[in-house]
């Protein structure tokens, strides 16, 4: 009980401005944000509601919520997988142990998959999304596009579980499906877009990640093999030969690997669109290829 002492008894904004002082003196950068973020799931309140409720004393079931979540954060998981959920492209998205947190990163994948669209458009387009995950890049396409119907493929079955429910609580699931299989075996195509955040670690990297990453993320989903590699080695080729006339592959990829992802398109007859697209770091991020027309 000792442990929980700073908590009990207190009025929630109390509780709050001491959790973030844990948190700074653990150097975790993001403290105030976290306290926040955590407070308001501890306690099932928005922002506003925390904020109108400050003066209110916690309850001792809510004592023990917010200690829970106070030794997680400390011991490295990170706050998305605590509340179960993260936002990406605007979109809320429900996470699983099966599936990667959305990274802003990869909404460079979807700004560059949109620009390309907008400038080739075609009517009812088929988009697949290649190891889904969350469903976050199909989603938040699927989100601009109307008219597109989307497939996305896992080999998790619960990822794919994961992004189906993502797809109906998004109001995306009648244009929405989900299939099991490794990258695109399964898929017939044609395809006007596919896209896909692949693992692309090198394995003897994955021990040096952040303990958020490392001990949180799914390996299957962040090791790429000795290079970082093997992912595009299966995925490009099965592409371009699922893609229409026209279409195109948009990747994303990791820092310094523009190049290597590059020549593997034009190795499978992709016309690549160069420069990558970077992200806000100034890496190039989001590389596209494009299947011209014979």
């Amino acid at each position: 009980m000792s442990a929980r002492v700073p908590f009990v008894g207190q009025r929630i904004e109390d509780a709050r401005r001491a959790l973030a002082a844990r948190f700074k003196l653990a150097a975790i950068e993001s403290a105030e944000l976290d306290a926040r973020t955590l407070m308001c799931a501890a306690l099932d309140l928005d922002l506003t509601g925390l904020i109108a409720s400050a003066a209110r004393g916690l309850t001792g079931t809510e004592v023990d919520r917010v200690w829970d979540f106070a030794v997680r954060r400390l011991s490295g998981e990170p706050v998305a997988r605590i509340v179960g959920a993260k936002e990406f492209w605007g979109l809320p998205l429900k996470l699983s142990a099966a599936t990667l947190v959305p990274r802003p990163d990869t909404e460079t994948v979807v700004e560059l998959a949109l620009q390309i669209i907008r400038a080739l458009p075609r009517p009812a387009m088929r988009i697949a999304d290649i190891g889904t995950g969350t469903g976050a890049i199909l989603l938040a396409l699927l989100s601009e596009l109307p008219d597109a119907f989307g497939v996305g493929t896992d080999i998790s079955e619960e990822a794919l579980a994961t992004a189906r429910r993502n797809a109906t609580d998004l109001g995306l699931a009648a244009r929405a499906a989900f299939v099991a299989t490794d990258y695109a075996a399964a898929l017939s195509g044609p395809f006007d877009l596919m896209i896909s955040n692949p693992p692309y670690i090198r394995s003897a990297d994955i021990a040096g990640l952040a303990v958020e990453v490392r001990d949180h993320d799914p390996h299957r989903a962040l090791d790429g093999g000795a290079d970082g590699l093997d992912a595009y080695r299966a995925l490009i080729p099965q592409a371009a030969a699922r893609l229409a006339p026209g279409a195109a592959l948009v990747v994303e990829g990791g820092q310094g690997q523009n190049g290597p992802i590059e020549a593997l398109m034009a190795a499978a007859g992709l016309v690549v669109q160069s420069p990558a697209k970077a992200d806000l770091a100034g890496i190039p991020r989001a590389i596209a290829g494009l299947k011209m027309p014979r």
